[in-house]
């Protein structure tokens, strides 16, 4: 019998690609999307369905549709999220609720409603996708950062609580790739961005780094290859960095002091 995956956030960049990958490796998947209308997928392994992560009850309604329509759930893939470009100083209340709503918030309720039936299964995988932010500070991703450090604190903890289970939690640390990132996964706060901010000089230099890591970034085949890997290999790493900063970064973060870090980070990319 297939084994049935629920990812969140399945309808653009790695979240479209891992869905279309696992079908294609003869998983059923489960391709969580925020629009309500849904279209059939031309490939039968891939089932559209609503949820908003930042919405308990579509949560629950998808749960629900699921198990009543496979009668199980084998892994959970949380990996709907974005990313909030400001400021610490001019981030608003709206802006760093919003954040943590869909970065963490959403992830815990949607592991949540997932877990029971894992547990009574005694089997089940759960993945977070993270990122390599999750480990190391940039500027102007304060909220950000502190969402994918949240992300990887759930999964150590949650480890604990599930093993005795026979259920598995993982982070994918992922670096930056060529997805719609900067077009449909990062809001801007409009004072960080204005020609008035104090940051103006940092903005300007940064952002456009970024901007051309992700535009210009390699495929994000390497993120499914991980879910993959994690799925079918039981020994699988519990926090695993992929793509060119996580590998680079991540190990790094670990072999320096917390200054020597910090200094290798600003004359990396001239802050």
């Amino acid at each position: 019998m297939s084994k049935v995956v629920l990812i969140t956030g399945a309808t653009s960049g790695m979240g479209e690609l891992s869905t279309k990958f696992l079908a294609q490796n003869g998983y059923i998947v489960y391709a969580g999307s925020r629009a309500q209308e849904l279209n059939p997928s031309e490939d039968a392994n891939i089932r559209p369905i609503y949820i908003d992560v930042t919405k308990t009850q579509t949560i629950k309604d998808a749960v629900a549709k699921i198990i009543e329509a496979e009668g199980k759930i084998d892994v959970l893939v949380n990996n709907a999220g974005y990313g909030l470009l400001a400021t610490l100083e001019e981030g608003t209340d709206e802006e760093m609720f919003n954040q943590f709503d869909v970065n963490v918030f959403g992830l815990i309720k949607t592991t949540r409603e997932v877990l029971p039936f894992m547990r009574e299964a005694n089997s089940g995988v759960i993945i977070n996708i993270s990122s390599f932010l999750g480990k190391m500070g940039l500027p102007l991703l304060s909220h950000y950062n502190a969402s994918k450090y949240a992300v990887d604190g759930i999964v150590d903890s949650l480890r604990f609580e599930v093993s005795s289970f026979n259920i598995r939690v993982h982070a994918i640390q992922s670096g930056l790739f060529g997805t719609n990132f900067v077009k449909n996964g990062l809001v801007a706060n409009e004072k960080t961005t204005s020609e008035n901010t104090p940051y103006k000089a940092l903005v300007d230099h940064f952002v456009p780094i970024v901007a051309k890591a992700i535009n210009e970034g390699p495929t994000p085949q390497p993120i499914a290859d991980a879910i993959k890997n994690i799925i079918e290999d039981e020994n699988a790493d519990i926090l695993i960095p992929v793509g060119a900063e996580a590998e680079t970064f991540v190990p790094l973060r670990k072999e320096l002091s917390d200054k020597a870090f910090e200094q290798k980070i600003k004359e990396t990319f001239g802050i």
